[in-house]
């Protein structure tokens, strides 16, 4: 889509792009250091096509490129559109490719008029320029990438810190003002690369102080220390045996399930109890917190159950005789099922392995079974300030307050977005639920990400919006991409009760 705007062109044919405050000066051919914008024969051009989303086009779930849904046989995929006229009731116009607002007092590059169930709606889309945004990344796996706190980096720079962990999974806080403007233009410029390859799907490589060395990627297993992992715990120790301890009932005699978290002890355990077993006489190290539930029984590691543990002896800290006979079985596992062994007390009550009896294992194998797929989940946040809101409406706060009142909707190029209580317009979207590249960047540095409001006309027009700059979808013909709707994504025109969407719909009238 060809922004023409009012840059100053040069007499050497340069000209310079507003589109964020570095004003490049851009030669012919060339484009600015965003790779964003470029002169093509004098006018500044935005370079990436303007993004259409269309609920005929083919191929919703992958999202690819395709031409105008009616351009007739012979349409293939990958074209872009070719300026026939949509439905504008299937069509959903994203902020991706449309341009940015700076110096703000502009509207918003598009302002689109569309029909949904009878009501007029406008949709007002732009690439939001962030500096206050951040990245929250979830890492499913109980092994230990790093204390709490401890800085996480990319080629050396701090970009973040590992934050709480969460139930079965590692968390990360990374990004944020603070590294990207508040250091080192080394540090910033690492940030900058860090959060838009994780936003665009793509692989990163981070290193934690004193923790793991990680590859992470947004719906992809993370690889930790080189091991690519397959399994999100099926839950704590504890919780590992209230699921499982009928199973294991007349098989064994004691199960110990190891975890940093709580290491379970079965016999001692209520769901033993419950099950009228006697008490095994095996008692584990750590700290008892209630009957049967361990805490801090080792370090925190890459070993069983997130300990630094590989022999599971180790955590064994006596056996009582008054308890313990001859012969008892005893299982030690993990919370994944990834690690297991089984033993028996010989006749000087040491535990030494032995086979593993099938029905046994095969509860093993169900806790493997439960386990759901580990994954690296990419949260993209940040805050819509005051001047980004001034391209939809001359007076902000109206924006801000019609959007906690649920009358216009908040969409990350077409994904739902679940906007945060309090002041401002803070949001936070799955960077999966996104096309593929939408993000970008500007050397300030800053993260430019896409973000659209749909909001009926008439609310629009109470806002103050910009009603002038209002257009048909009709007229948008020119370097656009046509994209296939992702089907679990909600219609932005609908009434947002699924799919996750933390927002009700614009409110008919």
């Amino acid at each position: 889509m060809t922004d023409k705007t009012d840059s100053t062109i040069a007499k050497d044919d340069l000209v310079v792009c507003d589109a964020c405050p570095v004003l490049c000066r851009i030669r012919t051919g060339r484009t600015g250091a965003c790779d964003r914008y470029g002169n093509v024969d004098g006018v500044l051009t935005r370079m990436d096509p303007f993004v259409l989303a269309d609920k005929a086009a083919e191929g919703g779930g992958e999202m690819v490129p395709f031409l105008a849904s009616n351009a007739g046989p012979g349409a293939e995929s990958g074209k872009e559109w070719d300026g026939a006229l949509m439905r504008s009731a299937d069509t959903f116009v994203t902020g991706i490719g449309s341009g940015t607002t700076y110096p703000d007092y502009k509207p918003a590059p598009f302002i689109v008029a569309s029909e949904h169930a009878g009501v007029d709606m406008v949709t007002v889309v732009t690439e939001g320029i962030f500096c206050y945004c951040g990245i929250k990344v979830k890492i499913d796996t109980d092994r230990h990438v790093g204390h709490e706190t401890a800085a996480v980096r990319m080629d050396g720079e701090q970009v973040g810190h590992v934050t709480t962990a969460e139930y079965g999974s590692q968390m990360l806080a990374l990004g944020g003002v603070r590294h990207l403007t508040g250091g080192s233009k080394k540090e910033g410029n690492a940030t900058c690369q860090m959060m838009l390859a994780l936003c665009n799907k793509e692989a990163v490589d981070l290193t934690v102080d004193g923790g793991a060395e990680m590859t992470l990627q947004a719906g992809t297993p993370p690889v930790i220390n080189g091991h690519q992992e397959d399994r999100m715990r099926v839950g704590c120790g504890s919780a590992t045996l209230g699921m499982f301890a009928k199973q294991w009932h007349g098989h064994v005699d004691e199960v110990i399930v190891v975890d940093d978290h709580i290491t379970g002890v079965l016999s001692e355990h209520q769901a033993g109890q419950f099950l009228d077993m006697p008490v095994a006489g095996i008692r584990v190290r750590g700290r008892k917190s209630t009957p049967g539930r361990y805490f801090q029984v080792a370090e925190p590691g890459t070993g069983w159950g997130g300990t630094d543990i590989t022999d599971p002896l180790t955590i064994i800290d006596k056996i009582d005789a008054k308890h313990a006979k001859p012969g008892m079985r005893v299982l030690m596992v993990s919370t994944t099922g990834e690690d297991a062994e089984f033993f028996e007390l010989d006749d000087d009550l040491k535990m030494t392995k032995a086979k593993m009896p099938d029905p046994v294992t095969k509860v093993v194998d169900r806790i493997g079974e439960n386990c759901e797929p580990a994954l690296a989940s990419v949260l993209f946040m940040a805050g819509a300030g005051g001047s980004l809101r001034a391209g939809v409406t001359e007076n902000p706060v109206k924006l801000t307050r019609s959007v906690k009142e649920a009358l216009t909707r908040v969409t990350c190029g077409g994904a739902p977005v679940y906007v945060w209580p309090g002041g401002g317009i803070t949001i936070m979207v799955d960077v999966t639920r996104l096309p593929d590249n939408s993000f970008g960047y500007v050397p300030t540095p800053a993260i430019v990400g896409p973000i659209e409001f749909t909001v009926s006309r008439k609310d629009y027009e109470t806002l103050g919006g910009h009603m002038d700059h209002i257009v048909d979808l009709a007229t948008l013909a020119g370097r656009a991409k046509v994209t296939g709707w992702r089907e679990d994504n909600p219609w932005p025109y609908g009434d947002g009760k699924s799919n996750g969407s933390s927002q009700n719909g614009p409110k008919k009238q």
